[in-house]
C-alpha cells in the first residue's frame, strides 16, 4: 500500500489563512499598539514655563537623553519608567509638582 501525494498540490504552500504577504503585514501592523499619539500636554507645560528640552535634560539626576524628551513632547509612546524620568526632570527644572497624568494623556 503506498500513499502518494502529488507534489504539485503542496508545492510552495504554507498556511496563511488565504492572505497575501502584503495583507498579512498590513494586518500585523494594524493589530499593534498605536505609537504616535499626537502632541502631549507636556509640550504645553514646557511652553508655559518657557523650558526647552535641554533644560529638562540638564536638570535630570538620572540618565536621560534629549531623544526621550523629544519623544515625550511629540507623543511617541513611552515606557512608564521613561515617563517618570521625564516627569521628575521637568519638576526639578521648573520647581513645580506635576504628575504623569498632568503631562501625558495615555
Amino acid at each position: 500500500m503506498s500513499l502518494e501525494v502529488g507534489a504539485s498540490s503542496f508545492e510552495g504552500m504554507c498556511y496563511t489563512g488565504g492572505l497575501s504577504h502584503q495583507q498579512r503585514l498590513t494586518t500585523k501592523m494594524n493589530d499593534t499598539l498605536e505609537r504616535n499619539l499626537g502632541e502631549q500636554p507636556i509640550a504645553v507645560v514646557m511652553k508655559t514655563l518657557n523650558l526647552k528640552p535641554q533644560d529638562v535634560v540638564a536638570a535630570s539626576t538620572v540618565q536621560m537623553t534629549h531623544k526621550m524628551v523629544a519623544r515625550a513632547i511629540k507623543g511617541r509612546r513611552l515606557t512608564p519608567n521613561v515617563k517618570c524620568k521625564v516627569r521628575d526632570a521637568l519638576n526639578l527644572a521648573s520647581g513645580t509638582s506635576h504628575t504623569v497624568a498632568d503631562l501625558f494623556n495615555y
